[in-house]
C-alpha cells in the first residue's frame, strides 16, 4: 500500500492538512448546479476536461433510436451565432473552421453517447491563452450546436450504412440480440434499426439538446496543470451558455432476469453465444467481491475457469470471457465465446456447468489468492495518465461514488473472502434464469 500511496502521489496533488488521501478530488457544486470533480496535476502543462450529462441511448425518444448518437455527433458540425449576456457576439461557425481552431491551440477534443452518459472531453495545454481558447469553443460546442441540415443528413446515411453492414456480422447481430433478450422493452434494450434512423429529424435532435445538455445535470471532471480557482473559473466557461433543465421522467424498472434462449441463423462456420442476465448497480456492496470473482471465473484471461475448461482442456473455444458491467440500473453479467458450429451444445453445456460449480463452490484459496494479487498489482496501470485518471474521476462523478474510491480501490480488493465470492455470485446470479444467444448455430 505504501508503493501504490508514492505512485499516486506522482500523479497528483497529496492531500493537505489532516485528510491523507493519495489521489485528491476536489468536488463543489456551481451555482448553477453543475458538478465539478477536479485533480490537480502540475506534473506536465496540460489539462484534461469531461463535461458529461444523462444524455445517453435509454433517453432516445420512443421508435427514434440513435437520437442521442446523432445529437451527440452534430455537436461539432457547426455553431450558430450567440450573443452573450454582456452584448458580444460570438459568431457562426462551420465544421472545418470549428476543427481548425483546436488545432490552433493544439488541442484534441473527444466524446460520445453511450447507454447512459454522453458528452464530450478536450486535451488542452494549460498556458492560458491556449487553454482560454480551447475551452471556450468547447463551451459552445456543448451550447450552441447549429445541426447543419447537409451534416445531418451525411451523418445519417452513414449511421444507416454502419447499420446495414452490423446486420451482415455475426458477433453485432448476437450483441444486439444480448441486450434485446435481457431487456425487453426497457431502454437499455432499445436498438438502433434503419426504420428509426430515417425517423430522426433535425427537430428531434434540436429538442433532444434542450432537453438533457443542461447546466444543472452537468458533470464536470478535470485533472491537471490548473489552480482550484482556475478550475472553478473554466467550470462556470463550460456552463455558463447552457441552460437550466427540467426534471427528468423515471425510468421504469429493469424486467427480471428469466430463462430464454434466441438462436439466429448465419452463414459463419462459428457460433457466436453469449449467457447472460441483468446483474450489478453501479455502487453495488458486492462490487469488489464480484470483480475478484469474476477474475477467476472468466475475467482473468488464460487463468480463468472458463477458458481452463473449455478451450484448455477440450479445445472448444480460442477464448472464453466473462464480465459485468455496472450501470445505473442493473447492468449485464455476460458470458462470451465462439465455437465452431458443430460443437455449440457441448461447448454451452461446459460453460454452463462450470458456472454452476462456480456458484457452488466458490473459488479455490489459490485462485483467490492469484486473483487479489493480480488485480492489486495491475492497479497503478489504471491510473498510469492522465487521461486515465480523467476516466475515473468522470465515473466518480457520474455515478456518486466515494471521493475516495480509488484511493480505497486497492483495499477494497484485498479484503474480498472467497465465502464473500461466493455469496455475492448467488445474489446475482440464478444459473436457471440465464438468457443465452447464439447466433450461427441452426441446432
Amino acid at each position: 500500500m505504501p508503493k501504490l500511496k508514492n505512485l499516486l502521489a506522482s500523479l497528483a496533488v497529496v492531500a493537505c492538512g489532516s485528510a491523507q488521501a493519495a489521489l485528491q478530488i476536489q468536488n463543489w457544486t456551481l451555482a448553477n448546479g453543475a458538478r465539478v470533480f477536479f485533480v490537480e496535476n502540475h506534473s506536465i502543462p496540460m489539462l484534461d476536461v469531461s463535461v458529461e450529462f444523462d444524455a445517453g441511448s435509454r433517453r432516445d425518444p420512443q421508435g427514434k433510436a440513435g437520437t442521442a448518437a446523432l445529437t451527440n455527433a452534430m455537436l461539432a458540425r457547426g455553431l450558430a451565432e450567440a450573443r452573450l449576456p454582456d452584448g458580444a457576439v460570438e459568431p457562426a461557425m462551420n465544421e472545418a473552421q470549428i476543427s481548425d481552431a483546436f488545432a490552433d491551440t493544439a488541442a484534441r477534443r473527444g466524446g460520445g453517447a453511450g447507454i447512459e452518459r454522453a458528452g464530450a472531453t478536450l486535451r488542452t495545454l494549460s498556458s492560458e491563452e491556449e487553454r482560454n481558447k480551447s475551452v471556450m469553443l468547447l463551451a459552445r460546442l456543448l451550447a450552441q450546436p447549429s445541426y447543419p441540415a447537409d451534416f445531418f443528413a451525411r451523418d445519417k446515411a452513414r449511421t444507416i450504412a454502419a447499420i446495414k453492414e452490423d446486420l451482415t456480422k455475426p458477433e453485432a447481430i448476437a450483441d444486439k440480440a444480448f441486450w434485446r433478450t435481457l431487456y425487453r422493452a426497457h431502454p437499455y434494450g432499445k436498438e438502433e434499426t434503419v426504420a428509426s434512423i430515417e425517423a430522426i429529424t433535425r427537430d428531434d435532435l434540436i429538442a433532444f439538446h434542450d432537453a438533457y445538455y443542461v447546466a444543472n445535470r452537468a458533470v464536470i471532471a478535470m485533472i491537471g496543470d490548473v489552480s482550484r480557482t482556475q478550475a472553478d473559473a473554466i467550470a462556470q466557461q463550460l456552463t455558463m451558455r447552457l441552460p437550466q433543465g427540467a426534471a427528468l421522467p423515471e425510468l421504469p424498472a429493469v424486467p427480471p432476469a428469466q430463462a430464454q434462449e434466441e438462436r439466429i441463423a448465419h452463414p459463419a462456420s462459428q457460433s457466436h453465444v453469449m449467457i447472460g442476465a441483468p446483474a450489478l448497480v453501479r455502487g453495488d456492496p458486492d462490487f469488489f467481491a464480484l470483480t475478484v470473482g469474476n477474475y477467476v471465473l472468466g475475467g482473468g484471461g488464460f487463468v480463468s475457469r472458463l477458458t481452463h475448461e473449455v478451450r484448455e482442456k477440450r479445445g472448444l473455444a480460442y477464448s472464453v470471457y466473462s464480465y459485468f458491467s455496472p450501470m445505473l440500473q442493473p447492468g449485464p453479467f455476460q458470458i462470451g465465446f465462439q465455437t465452431q458450429k458443430e460443437q455449440t451444445g457441448e461447448a454451452l453445456k461446459v460453460v454452463r456447468d462450470t458456472l454452476a460449480a462456480y456458484l457452488r463452490d466458490g473459488p479455490t484459496p489459490a485462485e483467490l489468492k492469484a486473483a487479489k494479487d493480480n488485480l492489486v498489482g495491475g492497479f497503478a496501470l489504471r491510473i498510469d495518465n492522465n487521461r486515465k485518471i480523467l476516466d475515473n474521476i468522470a465515473i466518480i462523478g457520474y455515478y456518486n461514488l466515494p471521493l475516495d474510491y480509488l484511493d480505497t480501490w486497492t483495499a477494497n480488493i484485498a479484503k474480498v473472502t472467497a465465502a464473500g465470492i461466493k455469496a455475492a455470485f448467488n445474489r446475482k446470479i440464478a444459473i436457471d434464469k440465464l438468457a443465452t444467444v447464439v447466433v450461427g448455430a441452426d441446432k
